[in-house]
């Protein structure tokens, strides 16, 4: 038996005559950078979030992060407000920019501990940016009204909760920004990188497209020192095909979670578990268990993938050592890298390798 973590080749395969037709429309076309795929693309990921919004495609979900935040002019001596559990991307969207990130605990649902973030506003605080972890999302009331309170920009790091509602609302459109990847494993996966920001402000979007294409609005007139980050013809075209099937997608990696919650009973497992009001679209299944590493030499000896997401927190990383941070500032998300565990969820994964999984899970 092997049973990887997550396959990508099942997802293209189901409609692999989409996909090479696309890819050939752009091929033959002759016109591979921020053409009418790019275009088109915006137009229909900005619909999908609802009315009124705008979107810049970008290379990748980091610069989505990065462009985001610097359109919104955060910048040195800023300090933005994350969660420490997560990938260390989502710090780097600050920390690129020049800004501090300042850290905040996680809730037991994997998402920033909302009872937390006001403690950390400082007359420094210029964000707040929410990582709506594992496909799961947190309680964008309160995250919302904190922010209107503090006068605080919201920025949405959404890379692994495309689909996600909060009370019936998107992930993403919450905020002044709302930042994505679309990186191959992601739920709605491109064929390399890609990325994305959508706003309700089309000004926000308007800077965004000129950072992206070297500070450019208008060909070879520069308007501010930008840089290249630009979503190409062929992966704008794949997406295109993508999104198509977005509920598709969500209903069934829904349903293999619900499998797992249902059927998952060793009482040493800790389950995922979304808050009330959430709608989660699980891109990770993560359990916990405090007999983590002894848990995954005991699945890969019976062939099944496991993948720590993430095992050493970015407070602790080598990267932000200059922000002064030790071991034990953060317990919880020192925790949660001790115990976390991604199991297998991706579209096609069998009803039977599911089971096996389960069994092995239950019997540990």
């Amino acid at each position: 038996m092997n049973i990887m973590t997550n396959r990508m080749d099942l997802g293209f395969q189901k409609h692999q005559a989409e996909y090479e037709e696309a890819a050939l429309m752009v091929l033959r076309s002759g016109w591979y950078i921020l053409g009418k795929e790019v275009e088109a693309f915006e137009e229909e990921f900005a619909a999908f979030h609802g009315e009124g919004l705008s979107c810049a495609g970008v290379a990748n979900g980091l610069d989505a992060l990065v462009l985001g935040i610097r359109a919104l002019g955060i910048g040195e001596g800023d300090e933005v407000i994350v969660q420490g559990n997560t990938y260390i991307a989502s710090v780097m969207g600050a920390s690129i920019n020049g800004a501090t990130p300042v850290f905040v605990e996680p809730d037991e649902h994997h998402q920033i501990d909302v009872t937390k973030i006001e403690a950390a506003v400082t007359p420094r605080t210029r964000a707040v940016l929410v990582v709506h972890l594992y496909g799961l999302i947190c309680d964008m009331d309160e995250v919302v009204k904190i922010c209107r309170k503090h006068n605080l920009k919201l920025v949405e790091d959404c890379a692994q909760s495309h689909g996600a509602k909060w009370n019936g609302k998107l992930a993403g459109t919450f905020g002044d920004v709302g930042c994505f990847s679309f990186y191959p494993s992601k739920n709605i996966g491109a064929f390399g990188d890609a990325g994305a920001c959508i706003s309700p402000d089309p000004e926000l979007i308007r800077k965004i497209k000129v950072l992206r294409n070297y500070g450019s609005g208008k060909r070879y007139y520069n308007e501010v020192v930008g840089v290249n980050s630009r979503l190409d013809e062929i992966q704008a075209a794949m997406l295109r095909v993508r999104m198509k099937y977005i509920d598709e997608i969500t209903e069934e990696r829904r349903k293999i979670a619900s499998v797992y919650d249902e059927k998952i009973t060793n009482q040493g497992i800790i389950k995922p578990v979304q808050l009330t009001g959430g709608f989660a679209v699980y891109h990770q299944y993560v359990i916990r268990s405090e007999r983590r590493d002894e848990l995954i030499g005991y699945l890969k000896e019976k062939g099944i993938g496991t993948i720590i997401h993430y095992p050493v927190p970015p407070h602790l990383q080598e990267a932000y050592a200059y922000l002064g941070h030790h071991k034990g500032d953060y317990p919880i998300c020192e925790k949660y890298a001790d115990e976390v565990l991604s199991i297998p969820i991706y579209n096609g994964l069998t009803s039977e390798d599911q089971e096996y999984v389960i069994d092995a899970l239950n019997n540990f």
